[in-house]
């Protein structure tokens, strides 16, 4: 049997690995020697500062979210279930954040489809609500995502000089995590109003 630690999925030591499999070269003494590793992707030294990149104020920090670990817990409730013993269906209720991490060890490229109803950045709050016990409070107090007494409260207004940031920093761990769920052939949808379809349109012109 299995022991399990408690953890999430550690997505941090699995690109790690998987890097070390594809360019064992570029390991020193344990670390990545970054210079080696340019050089295997054929990357060159460019003299020109700017380049081409989707990044915003609070990316890093996005990042360090998405690959933090939890250590919650996913409970049944037998008791408000319907056909426990017979059915195939799995409802989940929690966080999205934090059971998208639960869900990695179970379910990693598992997943034939999602489908995502994003909260749209119209400068109203965008986070709703909600109480959470002990390890998953502490971990979304740490993260900022909380007050003391759990409730998430974050605005995002357009008086808010970070109104586009905070809102990519809500949604890139989400949607990193989501994606690693997916199967190689799998799909994701995901709903946006009309305005956003507009955008969307003018984007790819």
């Amino acid at each position: 049997m299995q022991e399990l630690n408690g953890t999430s999925k550690d997505i941090v030591s699995e690109n790690i690995e998987k890097l070390k499999e594809l360019f064992p070269e570029v390991f020193s003494e344990g670390k990545i020697d970054f210079k080696k590793l340019e050089e295997e992707l054929g990357s060159f030294t460019c003299n020109e500062p700017e380049r081409y990149n989707f990044t915003w104020a609070g990316k890093s920090e996005a990042k360090k979210i998405a690959q933090t670990p939890s250590t919650g817990t996913l409970r049944p409730c037998k008791e408000e279930s319907k056909n426990w013993d017979t059915t195939q269906n799995l409802y989940i209720e929690g966080d999205n954040l934090e059971v998208l991490k639960l869900l990695q060890k179970s379910y990693y490229k598992q997943v034939k489809m999602i489908y995502i109803d994003p909260p749209y950045n119209t400068g109203k709050d965008f986070v709703y609500k909600d109480n959470f016990h002990d390890n998953i409070k502490n971990y979304l107090e740490i993260t900022g995502q909380v007050d003391g007494d759990g409730n998430k409260l974050s605005t995002n207004s357009d008086t808010n000089g970070r109104y586009h940031s905070d809102w990519l920093s809500m949604m890139y761990p989400r949607l990193k995590l989501a994606r690693n769920l997916l199967k190689d052939d799998g799909v994701i949808f995901i709903s946006i109003d009309d305005d956003e379809v507009t955008n969307l349109k003018k984007s790819v012109r």
